[in-house]
């Protein structure tokens, strides 16, 4: 049985909840079990956020997750928040465009993600948060990236539906 307990972080406005939401909706559109559960600085747009997600084919017995299989960490204050969060063998998310540092642990898997640049190579800067969900889904295998697109389309409407293309494109970059 699988259990997956992540950690994304950033400030306000790159999309971590974004990214923790569409993993617990593809979640619970395979059947399994989920828990989302946002964390705000006091300021909301360029202040801290953060948002745990679990997905379990078992019942999840709490929300809290003090040792995560994967942490994201968008910005620098983050990493240093929340790399210690890391179970051993878990695996740490890091968009390198503004984390220039170095993970300090040896004892998990380190994903450098060059988010931003990879979003405007796509000419849209704020797909960074799509360039990494795609890489966390297809890494960790937490949900299904069809479940994610599934989701994609039930997200986003109205006006958003123009963005599809681009963010299903977007998930997929990183490997480029």
């Amino acid at each position: 049985m699988a259990v997956h307990k992540l950690i994304i972080a950033g400030f306000g406005g790159q999309g971590v909840m974004l990214i923790g939401q569409m993993i617990a909706y593809a979640g619970m559109l395979e059947g399994k079990e989920v828990t989302w559960m946002p964390a705000y600085g006091p300021e909301m747009r360029g202040g801290t956020a953060n948002c745990t997600v679990v997905v379990s084919d078992r019942k999840i017995s709490s929300p809290i997750v003090t040792e995560a299989t994967a942490v994201v960490a968008m910005n620098l204050p983050s990493l240093h928040k929340f790399e210690k969060l890391v179970k051993p063998g878990g695996m740490l998310f890091i968009n390198s465009s503004l984390v220039h540092e170095n993970a300090g642990r040896d004892d998990v898997e380190v994903c450098r993600i060059d988010a931003n640049e990879i979003a405007v190579r796509l000419q849209n800067d704020k797909v960074s948060n799509m360039v990494i969900l795609g890489a966390v889904v297809s890494k960790t295998g937490v949900v299904k990236m069809e479940s994610i697109e599934k989701v994609m389309d039930q997200l986003f409407t109205g006006n958003k539906v123009k963005t599809l293309p681009l963010n299903k494109k977007a998930l997929t970059a990183w490997k480029a």
